[in-house]
């Protein structure tokens, strides 16, 4: 497991300069975390790959964890961007839910030694210590609301899709550990869908 730092902010990117260093060291981090296990990624080979100072990459992330769950943050609001530009769908809100979680399942288990990374990362983020943990988990809610066509969630509706994110996470890790195969994942991922959004606000499209 990672080592976290001691806690303290990280620093936000606020110039155009600064996102495009911030971008960079995302790029870097998630390009070498393809590649090598979250054990074997060391921050001054992300810094160097991303062209910036070390002293720069631990100002905006204070440990590896904080730079991994970063990653996680970016690769579901790139995912948010993807669907928000696609034109809607018929069908049921549980099926739109299950197509966008197919679509993310799919994109996991081809990098699977960044899926982990992320994955762990986030499982062992407390959100006051690694603020970007609660964005995850608010982020990709978000997500699959809009998916759904739930403009204004009940608290219900909040909790079925928190529900059914935290089966999916767990789904997601056996498929990693080689304990489903994606098939059954894709299988138990429907059943989910389906039992636990029948009552979406959003009702049938």
């Amino acid at each position: 497991m990672p080592r976290l730092a001691e806690a303290r902010d990280a620093a936000e990117p606020n110039s155009a300069e600064q996102h495009a260093r911030y971008g960079r060291i995302l790029g870097a981090a998630a390009q070498l975390g393809a590649v090598k296990e979250l054990e074997r990624v060391r921050m001054q080979e992300v810094a160097e790959l991303a062209g910036v100072a070390i002293g720069t990459l631990y100002r905006y992330f204070p440990s590896k964890t904080h730079l991994f769950v970063a990653v996680m943050v970016d690769r579901i609001d790139r995912m948010g961007i993807h669907l928000a530009g696609r034109s809607r769908v018929s069908g049921s809100p549980a099926q739109a839910v299950y197509d966008v979680l197919l679509q993310a399942t799919r994109a996991l288990v081809r990098r699977p030694l960044l899926a982990n990374a992320m994955i762990q990362s986030a499982a062992s983020s407390n959100a006051a210590t690694v603020p970007d943990a609660a964005k995850i988990d608010r982020h990709f809610d978000g997500l699959l609301l809009a998916a759904a066509g739930v403009a204004e969630p009940t608290v219900r509706d909040a909790t079925v899709v928190r529900l059914l994110v935290a089966l999916w996470f767990g789904l997601v890790r056996s498929a990693l550990n080689g304990r489903m195969s994606i098939p059954e994942v894709e299988s138990d991922l429907r059943i989910a869908c389906d039992l636990l959004l029948v009552d979406l606000s959003a009702g049938p499209r």
